[in-house]
């Protein structure tokens, strides 16, 4: 593996990456890996780029042969007040913490760091590029497309099964026709028009019904 740095990371190296900066709903969720390079997983890439069954596989695995991995969300209502950057640098942060191992190193997808007590270096496109961060990428994305679901269950009139909280045109129609539920993202530009909307109507059908 030639890395993108003036040096080769030695001793335990994790990995970390997110998944869900972008939807208008739900959390955003990190994930913290550090691989056994003695148990090596086959087929480890940015999990964009890998159809839903082999993430799921891979999933497993990782989990199975990993030395350590952590997972974390950056809540809804931390996204709102802290903004989706610093709600994603918090998950990161936690996930890392809960490994169960001291990393010597810590690789993070981006451009940007969280606060960590370890040594740490960024890594532009990392997730297809560094085997842990492409594992943490895996169990991110599965994490939270399974919280998805369950959300699904919850809130059935948006459809999260089917997009995940990411505004697509099926997404954009649901919250059109019934406003926000509780897991939208209320400082999100769509969200913002939406709930705004529904508020001004709110608001008017009060003051009908006080004549």
């Amino acid at each position: 593996m030639d890395y993108l740095f003036d040096f080769e990371p030695q001793g335990l190296v994790c990995g970390v990456d997110e998944a869900g900066r972008g939807p208008l709903a739900g959390p955003v969720v990190a994930a913290a890996v550090i691989l056994d390079p003695n148990n090596p997983i086959e087929g480890l890439r940015d999990s964009k780029k890998l159809t839903a069954h082999v993430r799921e596989r891979l999933a497993v695995e990782i989990r199975e042969k990993a030395i350590c991995w952590g997972i974390a969300e950056g809540t809804v209502a931390e996204i709102d007040s802290l903004n989706i950057l610093q709600a994603t640098m918090l998950a990161m942060r936690k996930a890392v913490l809960q490994l169960t191992h001291k990393p010597d190193i810590v690789l993070v997808d981006g451009n940007r760091l969280p606060e960590l007590p370890f040594r740490a270096e960024p890594i532009v496109k990392g997730d297809d590029l560094i085997p842990a961060i492409s594992a943490a990428s895996i169990l991110a994305k599965t994490f939270r497309d399974a919280q998805m679901k369950i959300f699904a269950e919850m809130y059935p009139r948006y459809g999260f099964e089917k997009h995940s909280g990411y505004g697509t045109e099926l997404h954009l129609k649901m919250l059109n026709k019934w406003g926000p539920c509780p897991i939208h993202r209320l400082t999100f530009g769509p969200v913002v028009e939406v709930a705004k909307r529904f508020e001004r109507k709110a608001d008017r059908l009060k003051r009908k019904q006080q004549r």
